[in-house]
């Protein structure tokens, strides 16, 4: 495998997403609203309140964790704790459901799209092996979603400690767990949901029908992401390294055998196994 031709293939698709304005402005309006907009308004509130039902529930909750993770759980006041409960455990699946999501819609058009678009025939025809050109859809899918993890997650971290910083005697996003799992855990999760839509979208015939398989996917990915980001947060060390580490060798294995599982005839629309 010639790493130029994937790093040819990816920057291709790439230009042509960014190009795409139908595409883009939406995902970037989406991740807007889930990193700052629901945040921002969220914590405000919270931070605002002295007292209230809500606040109180909120402190029960915490007084029924383990002891491990209430320990965890800086503030000297109810209200305080709970903002910090919020910025800390209750906003976590944003980590995953936006990229997830963005990565998803770019990767269930990847192959479909190149027949649909009429270039299909040029890649199957072209010096490419297949293996490179699904890397190279990969990468390309890949890459979007994490970059909305990197600038939302940044985004994010000055909103939380603008809101919540105060409250709680300064600065104090991102944890270790949230580093953890932005930087290890989300980008193996998000591959493995690539590497089976990608699939996905060499086997049927539309876009639509492409768009419609990803969500059957994305779904149980984003269910399971859920639980393991929320313990990866509450207790970051090795648990998650190993949680991040299992999840990198499902990946790579995935990724492998769906490369292997692409045919030059799917550009084409031709093949009936996959």
């Amino acid at each position: 495998m010639k790493w130029n031709h994937v790093s040819a293939v990816a920057g291709a698709d790439l230009r042509r997403l960014f190009k795409s304005k139908d595409y883009w402005i939406p995902l970037v309006l989406m991740a807007s609203l889930f990193f700052v907009v629901i945040p921002f308004f969220s914590l405000s509130v919270i931070t605002s309140l002295e007292q209230s039902q809500f606040v109180d529930q909120v402190t029960q909750i915490v007084g029924q964790l383990p002891e491990s993770v209430s320990q965890s759980v800086a503030g000297e006041t109810p209200t305080a704790r709970a903002s910090y409960v919020v910025a800390v455990f209750l906003l976590a699946p944003i980590a995953i459901i936006v990229p997830l999501t963005i990565s998803a819609a770019v990767g269930s058009n990847a192959i479909v799209g190149e027949r649909e678009r009429g270039t299909g025939e040029y890649l199957a025809h072209s010096p490419l092996t297949t293996t490179e050109i699904y890397v190279g859809k990969l990468i390309s899918s890949l890459v979007p979603g994490y970059l909305a993890t990197i600038v939302g997650f940044s985004i994010y971290a000055l909103v939380v400690n603008l809101t919540v910083g105060p409250a709680l005697g300064g600065w104090f996003f991102p944890t270790s767990g949230w580093l953890l799992l932005i930087l290890w855990v989300i980008p193996p999760f998000i591959a493995v949901a690539l590497a089976l839509i990608l699939r996905l979208s060499a086997r049927v015939r539309s876009a639509a029908a492409a768009q419609q398989a990803s969500s059957l996917v994305t779904l149980p990915v984003i269910i399971l992401s859920y639980s393991v980001s929320a313990g990866v947060i509450a207790n970051p060390g090795m648990t998650g390294f190993w949680i991040g580490l299992i999840a990198w060798v499902v990946a790579i294995v995935l990724v492998i055998r769906s490369a292997k599982k692409l045919q030059r005839e799917r550009l084409l629309g031709v093949a009936t196994e996959a």
